[in-house]
């Protein structure tokens, strides 16, 4: 007997090469898993939190109710302005001591959340307009805000040093301020700048002053959170390799440090914003917000304290409205975090 040959070796293993290749094409053939990015993650995870896709719905049916405003109000026949008391085809809508003449505060089918006490306005459209007021302009005050303290606070945190250090203590010096304390004694300023005090406060105008003065005290809390993320991130081995390929400084912060920082921005943005609405409403009920005639939140409460005793029913809708509001983002923004952020899941 003669042993096996190299010959016959190699025979061997070329019959067992169509096999071998075979199960490699079967292999090759199966459905390999698809890699997804991190927003695609994200919106896995955020779509299985019942909890924060319900906040959502619930944030967009607001935003699409204030922004239709005008069409739902012209489909329901009424506005915001006029004082229906006095028209005559409302002959008793308030009593003689000017309350809703009707129950749960003058409810019907013609005003469907019945009517502002002494005046006879419409509440149902002054809701959907002073939801119009408040979210336009938390949302302008909540933008100006986070690229304010986006900005600052990665030039602070990119840079150290002297510069990160007179931007903390400016930071420091505005965070001083009282916030409330101060609102109320700056409005008054900011518009007797610009008119006379013995003319009436153009409703822009007023607009336009809440803005700058809450926009002016609105940015420190998140430039402060930005400056300590980029702190962390400046000396990681990516920010070095950019850095010594000769990337500038602009395109390292754009490139390289702004995406990996994205999430507590969001975050943060998410819990502004209801602050910010519930600060215009306090603004308003104090006296140095909106006034008459413009429809806002905080002048419904305003008038609702003054007449809840008579009619409870006037401050339920808009006290609903608003708690369901700042609820609802409240928790969105918590999904959004957990989203993000699998390890702070709830």
């Amino acid at each position: 007997m003669t042993s096996p040959t190299k010959a016959e070796d190699s025979g061997s293993a070329a019959v067992l090469d169509p096999e071998l290749t075979a199960t490699t094409d079967v292999v090759k053939g199966e459905k390999q898993p698809e890699g997804r990015s991190p927003g695609q993650l994200m919106w896995q995870r955020f779509k299985r939190d019942r909890t924060g896709v319900v906040s959502a719905c619930v944030v967009i049916f607001f935003f699409v109710v204030a922004a239709l405003a005008p069409v739902i109000s012209k489909l329901y026949g009424k506005d915001p302005y006029t004082l229906y008391a006095q028209e005559p085809d409302y002959p008793f809508l308030l009593d003689d001591f000017a309350m809703p003449s009707g129950d749960f505060g003058g409810i019907s089918g013609d005003f469907w959340f019945g009517v502002e006490p002494k005046l006879g306005r419409d509440v149902f459209t002054m809701l959907l307009y002073g939801m119009r007021t408040s979210l336009y302009m938390a949302v302008l005050v909540t933008l100006l805000s986070v690229i304010t303290g986006v900005i600052i606070g990665m030039i602070g945190g990119y840079f150290g040093g002297r510069v990160d250090y007179w931007i903390g203590r400016v930071t420091d010096f505005f965070l001083g301020f009282p916030q409330q304390l101060f609102f109320i004694a700056f409005m008054p300023v900011v518009t007797a700048m610009f008119v006379d005090p013995q003319d009436e406060t153009p409703t822009y105008l007023r607009a336009v002053a809440i803005i700058m003065v809450m926009w002016f005290l609105g940015w420190m809390g998140l430039a402060r959170l930005v400056r300590s993320s980029v702190l962390s991130l400046r000396d990681r081995e990516f920010v070095e390799a950019a850095k010594v390929s000769g990337a500038p400084p602009g395109r390292i912060v754009r490139k390289e440090i702004l995406p990996n920082i994205v999430t507590p921005i969001l975050v943060q943005a998410t819990y502004i914003l209801p602050s910010t609405i519930l600060t215009i409403a306090f603004l308003s009920f104090i006296g140095v917000g909106f006034v008459e005639p413009t429809p806002d939140w905080g002048r419904m409460f305003k008038v609702g304290t003054e007449v809840y005793e008579q009619d409870p029913m006037f401050l339920l809708f808009p006290g609903a409205a608003l708690v369901i509001f700042v609820l609802a983002f409240n928790l969105l923004g918590d999904s959004v975090r957990d989203a993000f952020d699998p390890k702070t899941g709830r």
